[in-house]
């Protein structure tokens, strides 16, 4: 077409201005009567730029800390050159400027799309690791839905999975124990409330996930002991002496522990571990001993 090449050469200037000429005479008529400087065809016609010009832009813009114009410009390489070299960069830088800008939804969805048209490229675990990042950084207080952490967890896992040598592994590894640790911290803050409200059978359901899905966490001692605190109250003492014995295998210098054994004392009882229990079986996947 004649509008998408103007500024390259003089014969699509010329083309333009003919093709304007026949479809708005009387804009040309005007133009004639104005002088030279008042024609801009800016306004008529997308100026295209090369590439490497346009993604170099980006870059500079980025270093310089204009995020929005440097998304502009990767934004314009994807547009005006599809497919190209400096399109697919783009793409992955681009997600990177979004994410740095704070507009995570936005790096999240141009950082799938190149997943989705480059999976196999060196930059796939790059544009993996700024999906990760985005929904990291939205991770939110215990207190709130922890739909975010989830999402990091899966996320950095697919990348651990599919790319483990990748150079963003590491870092991954640390936001995913991270993440996990507030879905544990999540489970443990819903089972105070059922066990403040005496709602036992609820609260073993929360410190048990904490146990059995979350062992390499700091909450699956504070867990134990709630489970001791829970299953004695319930009247269910081999399963509080158990966890009270797990418990203290793994934490022997932890004040829950204490706290556990004390209130096992309290009725004659000491902690006794019954191998046949689900939490002696779980004892044996906890990394805090």
């Amino acid at each position: 077409m004649f509008f998408s090449r103007v500024g390259q050469s003089v014969a699509p200037r010329r083309a333009a201005l003919l093709a304007l000429s026949v479809v708005a005479p009387a804009l040309v008529l005007s133009a004639c009567m104005s002088s030279e400087k008042d024609v801009n065809l800016a306004t008529y016609v997308d100026q295209t730029e090369p590439a490497d010009v346009l993604y170099n832009q980006g870059l500079a813009n980025m270093n310089a800390g204009r995020l929005d114009e440097a998304s502009k410009k990767f934004d314009a390489v994807d547009r005006q050159h599809p497919y190209s070299e400096f399109a697919r960069k783009s793409m992955v830088m681009g997600a990177f400027a979004d994410y740095r800008a704070g507009k995570y939804d936005e790096a999240i969805g141009s950082a799938k799309r190149y997943l989705t048209l480059y999976p196999s490229t060196d930059d796939a675990a790059y544009a993996q690791y700024i999906i990760g990042l985005s929904y990291y950084r939205q991770i939110k207080d215990v207190t709130q839905d922890q739909k975010e952490a989830r999402q990091t967890v899966q996320t950095m896992q697919d990348l651990v999975t599919r790319w483990p040598t990748s150079e963003y592994v590491d870092d991954a590894k640390d936001k995913i124990r991270f993440a996990t640790d507030q879905l544990a911290g999540k489970e443990m803050q819903i089972g105070r409330y059922y066990l403040e409200r005496r709602e036992y059978i609820a609260a073993v359901k929360r410190f048990r996930t904490v146990v059995e899905n979350y062992s390499n966490t700091r909450h699956v001692e504070e867990a134990l002991a709630r489970l001791t605190e829970s299953y004695y109250a319930m009247g269910l003492t081999s399963e509080a002496q158990t966890a009270a014995a797990v418990l203290g295998t793994n934490y022997p210098d932890s004040q829950w522990y204490k706290d556990s054994y004390k209130l096992l004392q309290s009725n004659g009882l000491q902690p006794r571990e019954n191998a046949g229990s689900w939490i002696s079986k779980a004892g044996k996947l906890i990394t805090g001993a």
